[in-house]
């Protein structure tokens, strides 16, 4: 890794080299894959959501913050960034960070003001100017991995020493005004925030100066469907009522059916309209999973040849195999009455676990016991909450734990 203080040109040079590399890099991996999961998706791999996209366009260009909702691996990301290409100008500047890997605040402030002046800069002098014009008391450094597949990133060393957390948060706001721009703040695993030590005070600090940015808006959005639902649905969170909230629901099969068709035509192969079908009905229309499946049919299918029931089969046992080691991972701590609490809800329980028969024929305990079950299995993501019951949250986790765990 190399670290380097921002003051010549040559760096600027080495970093134009090393961000061309990384993009040719990326652009001929993504080109030879017909199907694409566990990233976000683009171009050709995205499917349908047209309904979600106007919506989006709209709250983008017209400034309403936008709270996206939805289960791990649906394609928030991919629409997020789908969207951003189509409304991104001179005017309109869309700003991207994953705090995932955020433990604290000031993690937070960090990742922020730097993706804030990389992404309204065009180019690395600008950048500098920027955070010289926008952030005194830094010296900033940037770090170019030798990986050309990795970006490079910038480090500000900001902290409680140098800022308040007030300038920071209100750093696009100055950008927009000074430079005549609406901003758009799209923030990946939001949930984090609720992890952070003081968590409560910083939310309130944050919403206390962003509610009042009239040339930035927010796109929240994350993976824990469960904790983003208690940020922003909750009356007693600072984040209530903060935005539009979209719930991103499955993508019809007539969206599915005549992509994966196309796909395995590229590839030289066909499937048939009913096969692709059974493969979106397979995993329940999840996203990823429709992607991941049609890619192991793909490969079960013989150049030249026509997929079968069989290959479908077969991949279907290898998408169960590949997961096997996450499913593990997660049910290896799970209680005796929590498996108990799943395998009643495999078996067509869903409502009513306090009734007397299902609690004798499942074991599930008393009454308490099985707030805490359910509480817990929320929690932990493996059960979410529909319109008509409980549920098991993974439709191939579902069909693990039922043929491979043999909890029924």
């Amino acid at each position: 890794m190399c670290d380097t203080t921002l003051c010549d040109t040559t760096l600027c040079d080495c970093i134009f080299f090393h961000i061309f590399a990384a993009d040719i890099i990326r652009f001929l991996l993504l080109m030879k894959k017909p199907f694409v999961f566990g990233v976000a998706v683009e171009d050709e791999n995205f499917v349908g959501r047209s309904k979600e996209i106007s919506m989006l366009v709209n709250n983008f260009k017209y400034g309403a913050n936008t709270i996206l909702l939805a289960p791990r691996r649906m394609g928030k990301t991919s629409l997020v960034k789908r969207v951003a290409k189509d409304v991104q100008s001179e005017r309109i500047k869309v700003v991207h960070l994953d705090i995932f890997s955020c433990r604290n605040e000031y993690d937070f402030l960090n990742m922020f003001a730097s993706a804030i002046l990389k992404q309204t800069s065009s180019h690395l002098e600008e950048w500098m100017q920027n955070a010289r014009d926008f952030l005194s008391r830094i010296v900033p450094k940037v770090n170019i991995s030798p990986d050309p597949t990795q970006d490079y990133s910038i480090s500000l060393g900001i902290s409680p020493k140098t800022h308040q957390p007030e300038e920071i948060l209100n750093l696009p706001e100055l950008i927009a005004q000074r430079k005549g721009l609406h901003i758009i703040v799209c923030i990946d695993e939001f949930q984090q925030v609720g992890e952070f030590p003081d968590s409560l005070y910083v939310q309130k600090r944050m919403r206390s100066v962003w509610q009042h940015q009239g040339n930035v808006s927010y796109c929240l959005y994350g993976s824990r469907k469960n904790m983003m639902t208690t940020l922003f649905q909750q009356r007693s969170k600072p984040f209530y009522k903060f935005g539009v909230t979209m719930e991103l629901g499955t993508i019809p099969a007539e969206d599915w059916t005549p992509y994966l068709c196309r796909q395995f035509s590229s590839e030289g192969r066909t499937l048939p309209v009913s096969l692709a079908a059974r493969i979106c009905d397979m995993v329940e229309l999840h996203s990823s999973y429709v992607q991941q499946l049609a890619f192991n049919v793909l490969i079960c299918t013989p150049p030249g040849g026509h997929a079968t029931e069989d290959a479908l089969t077969q991949a279907y046992e290898n998408l169960l195999d590949e997961n096997t080691s996450l499913f593990q991972e997660k049910t290896e701590s799970l209680t005796s009455y929590q498996l108990n609490f799943m395998r009643a809800i495999i078996s067509g329980v869903h409502e009513d676990f306090g009734k007397a028969d299902v609690r004798e024929e499942y074991n599930l305990g008393s009454h308490s016991n099985i707030v805490r079950i359910k509480t817990a299995l929320i929690e932990k993501e493996l059960i979410e909450t529909r319109s008509d019951g409980l549920f098991i949250a993974d439709p191939v986790m579902k069909h693990w734990l039922r043929s491979r765990l043999r909890l029924v």
